[in-house]
């Protein structure tokens, strides 16, 4: 007698579980997709403006960047992808001056920490959401982000007002 109680037992227990499993489907049936058909949806993608995907150096419409090639984010990149190279010249003044030569970035080491942005004291390079980074060959993740012929933004001189004015 009791073989037949745990057949019926388990085969409740089992209609019980498959009815609990078929509700959660026809749920799932009637709620909204989030499912994003990618390729074809690019104009209306929506990244997230925190989002950090490529560094990059903003130059201005005369091809200049604020780069003083200080050499501060490459020493807080804790995996060495930023390289800096950088040459002295002699100004018109006679000063010795570091000009930036080369700024390479290595997409591929990158753990997108944003310590080379924080750190940069003249806010010279920055992250944008540009995501589709894919490449066949690991040389092509290596990034010069300073423009072929690009120079140091000159300054402003700013005049102060007196404080009564």
């Amino acid at each position: 007698m009791s073989s037949i109680t745990e057949y019926f037992s388990g085969l409740f227990t089992g209609i019980r579980s498959l009815m609990g499993g078929m509700s959660v489907t026809w749920k799932e049936l009637w709620t909204k997709k989030v499912t994003q058909q990618y390729p074809e949806n690019r104009d209306t993608l929506v990244i997230s403006d925190r989002f950090r995907a490529e560094l990059v150096m903003p130059h201005d419409e005369n091809n200049e960047h604020a780069c003083t090639s200080c050499g501060i984010c490459q020493l807080n990149c804790p995996n060495g992808t930023i390289n800096i190279t950088s040459e002295m010249i002699e100004t018109a003044e006679g000063k010795k001056k570091k000009i930036l030569s080369k700024y390479s970035w290595d997409l591929g080491m990158c753990t997108f920490c944003n310590l080379c942005v924080i750190t940069c004291p003249s806010d010279a390079i920055k992250f944008n959401n540009t995501f589709e980074n894919a490449v066949f060959t690991r040389s092509k993740l290596i990034q010069t982000l300073n423009k072929e012929g690009s120079k140091l933004r000159e300054k402003k001189k700013e005049t102060l007002a007196p404080k009564g004015e």
